[in-house]
């Protein structure tokens, strides 16, 4: 059986909260430090060859670190015309144009079925409506102990309290 992670970073802070702008906007973009990013797809357990998904894929700097440090098959996915941009010419640059790619659209209507690691960063709000569409596409959920784990893990580095979630699909 083939897991898919998905993690889940509910809150960093109140802060955070506050950076959202629309009241239709899932996420605020707010950018994941490097130490983090590695941190987390080192705890996700990501592989060479693995397909990684990053919802609300900002910047692309989740992508970009799984595509060429980990040597995933790595793809992001955002709305904001902007960001989905800088991801897509800062994935040029670095010539990883075979193992990374920013879809430009909506989070809520991609397939994540192929997914060995989700990361998805969201609001309340949009955690509440990518959860559904996770749970049918990535069947049964599975790895409980993960959550404690990897809170932990994200408390060493010091990240506030997240709360994390894995999902196992069955192949």
């Amino acid at each position: 059986m083939r897991l898919a992670a998905v993690l889940f970073t509910l809150s960093i802070s109140s802060l955070v909260l506050l950076r959202a702008q629309k009241d239709d906007q899932l996420a605020p973009y707010y950018p994941t430090p490097q130490t983090v990013v590695d941190k987390m797809l080192q705890l996700g357990g990501l592989k060479a060859g693995e397909k990684m998904f990053d919802l609300g894929s900002g910047d692309g700097r989740i992508v970009i670190m799984a595509a060429q440090k980990y040597k995933a098959d790595a793809t992001g996915v955002e709305l904001n015309d902007s960001l989905h941009r800088q991801s897509m010419e800062r994935i040029k640059t670095l010539g990883l144009e075979s193992t990374a790619r920013v879809i430009h659209g909506d989070l809520l209507l991609q397939d994540y079925s192929s997914a060995d690691l989700l990361t998805v960063y969201l609001l309340p709000v949009g955690n509440e409506l990518v959860t559904p569409i996770l749970e049918k596409q990535l069947k049964k959920r599975v790895r409980e102990q993960l959550k404690e784990n990897l809170k932990n893990e994200f408390e060493e580095i010091q990240v506030d309290p997240i709360r994390l979630n894995a999902f196992e699909t069955v192949t």
